[in-house]
């Protein structure tokens, strides 16, 4: 990743007062790009956006990104060169308790974000994060890879696909070559899993998207390994264009897959502290037994790669809400992790 890229770039983020929403903009605004973000409020409380204080770090624009005309207030506010879509509603239960918000925020969401990018002539890249939850269940034990039939047996997975097959629409329509007096912008969709960091206090999150069998096992990754694949993207795609468009996955590799009640169990560990945990026995939603994702084409064309281990994953977790419980400054240590994690790469 090239940080003078960033210098200066204006970006939009929707969804920027969720998880991975705020440690995306903080690390943006680390690089010394102009941030703008445009999300509902903050998710839960704490919130991740509110200890770091992005309302004062960057431009916040509380808005619903089913509401066209403010998304589309806000392009031309902002005057973004880069769009990141992350806004989202992000979790399999609450899919089944509203699958109409699920299907407006993230299917309709989906269509006016790119509604908006194309009435706005200074964008120049789109990436619309998605989920591995995007690939139909075919229960395969190799990973899903890019080329794999979409679908989704249950609401937020069917979704995801749905706003994959979205951008596709859009990309092939409106803002290729082919399309005269429409922009040229390169888009693409990143598909991730399940992300650890510090910060999240999201409903149903400790173990996401309320997986609660204790034998299913998923690739786990610090939310700073998709993160660092979105800005790797958009790096290519602003300067080599659609050679870069479509799909990519960013998953770690099977070594990091371990069973839910592993990494429970080792959490606890790490906190020490007569730490315990009960496993919740009530009947859950419907999911997937094993997923993951095969990222050989983001690691051979990118040349991206997951620099932490499930181990150390878990370490650096449990060391963030440590040291935020001991008095620690969230920012500080927000961005000691990022800028430790990016010294992982200078050293590979």
């Amino acid at each position: 990743m090239n940080p003078d890229f960033w210098r200066g770039k204006r970006v939009v983020v929707t969804g920027h007062t969720g998880f991975k929403g705020a440690w995306l903009s903080l690390w943006l605004q680390h690089l010394g790009a102009v941030v703008t973000g445009y999300a509902l409020a903050a998710p839960s409380s704490p919130s991740l956006f509110g200890l770091l204080g992005l309302q004062n770090r960057i431009h916040s624009v509380e808005g619903d990104v089913r509401d066209l005309r403010g998304l589309q207030a806000l392009m031309k506010e902002a005057r973004p060169e880069i769009v990141i879509h992350m806004a989202a509603q992000s979790l399999v239960r609450a899919s089944y308790r509203d699958p109409l918000y699920t299907y407006g925020t993230n299917v309709m969401g989906t269509v006016h974000m790119l509604e908006a990018v194309r009435h706005n002539a200074g964008v120049r890249v789109v990436v619309n994060v998605t989920s591995d939850k995007c690939y139909q269940d075919q229960g395969s034990r190799r990973g899903y890879r890019e080329s794999d039939p979409l679908g989704g047996r249950d609401p937020y997975s069917s979704s995801k696909a749905c706003a994959e097959l979205v951008t596709a629409a859009y990309r092939d329509s409106f803002f290729s070559e082919a399309h005269k007096g429409d922009p040229i912008v390169a888009v693409a969709s990143a598909r991730a899993g399940n992300v650890l960091g510090g910060g999240d206090w999201a409903e149903d999150r400790l173990v996401p998207d309320s997986i609660r069998a204790l034998d299913a096992t998923r690739p786990w990754q610090h939310v700073l390994e998709p993160l660092h694949g979105y800005l790797l993207l958009a790096e290519k795609l602003s300067s080599h264009g659609a050679a870069f468009a479509g799909g990519w996955n960013f998953g770690p590799g099977d070594e990091n897959g371990k069973p839910v009640s592993w990494v429970v169990e080792r959490i606890v560990q790490l906190w020490g502290r007569d730490a315990s945990w009960i496993p919740d026995k009530r009947e859950h939603a419907r999911e997937a037994k094993d997923l993951s994702l095969d990222s050989s084409k983001a690691r051979t064309r990118l040349e991206w790669n997951c620099r932490l281990d499930v181990e150390q994953t878990l370490e650096w977790v449990v060391s963030w809400y440590r040291s935020v419980d001991a008095g620690a400054d969230p920012v500080e240590l927000t961005l000691s992790q990022i800028m430790r994690y990016s010294a992982l790469g200078q050293e590979s």
